[in-house]
């Protein structure tokens, strides 16, 4: 195959296209650094919540980590799929 169709840019395309994906995942980490952090300050100021507000922020990361999971499963995917098998 010639021109923008040949296998080294498409498989160039795949490694450059795997990078971005995996910029997904400075989002999750950064937000549930936040909400750990929120979390820890909410505990501090009321002792008694430390049950609820676990299980909440425990929940609402398990929900925000599906985004860098998602971009993970999408980079390999563009890694090791072959387009011409």
């Amino acid at each position: 195959m010639d021109g923008i169709f040949n296998k080294e840019f498409v498989q160039g395309c795949s490694a450059l296209g795997a990078g971005i994906a995996m910029i997904a995942g400075l989002g999750p980490g950064i937000g549930q650094g936040i909400a750990a952090g929120q979390g820890a300050a909410a505990v501090g100021r009321n002792p008694g919540a430390r049950g609820t507000v676990m299980g909440t922020m425990i929940l609402g990361q398990a929900i925000a980590e599906t985004t860098g999971l998602y971009s993970l499963i999408v980079a390999i995917l563009l890694i090791f799929v072959n387009p011409w098998a």
